[in-house]
């Protein structure tokens, strides 16, 4: 990285961080001469304020994105793990990697066949037996990803998601994807919304919406048409967190959401399904998952199959 030493802004923090232009430069480095660059440590691009919030680290790491998507182009993987960002450009001999956590966002190139085979063993060997043990849904490598048919060359094969051992940790999981989705999703797909509906095994036909979109928040509504009108169903409604009824639709919205508003909807979804008789996670499904209808959305780390 030649000639990029001294080019570094500062943060906040007593760590310099490449301009938003020489990350673009490094990238393309990367992407075009991969080689003398695989098996090296990632390098930091950007470094966020001591607690900074989802929506600040989202709009500091506007700027790199932007700027490397238009030296390199649209990335072949948009997606993000709990912690942060996980954009991949990924041809079947290297894959660069634009990631990041909680404190920084960084830039690496790997050999695409070995970083998928370690991050399938991740997915395949990791998690919990049984409710009481630990989850590790904010280890996992991705917790979302999106193809939508960018350049680069598609993965062959998918890694299993990761199942939860327990409501609570359906509760965790789902915490831990909107939050992702509330930091990261705007930066890499604009104003689209995502969303997805669970289903139960234990209430057969009812509907259970979850969605987000930079323009409209954090959203959730469930079908109760079914349920008897009434003032005391009213107040057992909102008792469990639902906001509205529009039409026999409940429904909850937190309009410039952080990661509380992702806890308290997540907590919500997940009175809502015990409520209607869910116990396990195995008895749900999520359907419908999309972002906008376009392009193949996955959530590997939502906790129940799709």
């Amino acid at each position: 990285m030649a000639g990029m030493e001294n080019t570094g802004i500062h943060t906040g923090t007593d760590q310099p961080t490449l301009s938003p232009a020489d990350a673009a430069e490094f990238a393309q480095q990367l992407h075009d001469t991969a080689g003398p660059h695989i098996g090296r440590p990632p390098v930091p691009v950007l470094v966020y304020e001591p607690g900074a919030s989802l929506r600040e680290r989202r709009e500091a790491f506007r700027a790199v994105y932007e700027a490397v998507v238009a030296r390199i182009g649209e990335p072949t993987l948009y997606g993000g793990s709990s912690g942060g960002p996980n954009v991949r450009w990924r041809g079947s001999g290297r894959l660069v990697l634009l990631s990041g956590d909680r404190q920084r966002a960084q830039l690496s190139v790997h050999d695409t066949v070995v970083l998928e085979e370690e991050e399938h063993r991740t997915f395949e060997w990791g998690g919990a037996w049984t409710g009481g043990e630990p989850h590790d849904f904010d280890f996992l490598p991705y917790v979302w990803q999106l193809d939508r048919g960018g350049p680069g060359e598609r993965p062959t094969s998918r890694p299993g998601g990761r199942l939860a051992a327990g409501l609570d940790h359906v509760e965790s999981s789902l915490e831990l994807l909107l939050a992702a989705w509330v930091e990261q999703l705007a930066v890499q797909v604009g104003t689209d919304w995502t969303s997805f509906c669970l289903t139960s095994a234990a209430d057969r036909g009812r509907q259970l919406l979850v969605s987000y979109s930079l323009e409209d928040g954090l959203h959730a509504s469930i079908d109760d048409r079914d349920a008897p009108d009434g003032q005391e169903r009213a107040q057992l409604m909102l008792a469990r967190g639902w906001q509205s009824c529009d039409r026999g639709w409940w429904q909850t919205d937190f309009a410039d959401p952080d990661r509380a508003d992702a806890a308290a909807l997540a907590r919500l979804v997940v009175t809502e399904l015990r409520a209607r008789g869910t116990r396990e996670p195995e008895e749900l499904r999520a359907r419908d998952v999309s972002c906008k209808d376009r392009g193949d959305m996955w959530l590997p780390g939502l906790g129940v199959r799709h």
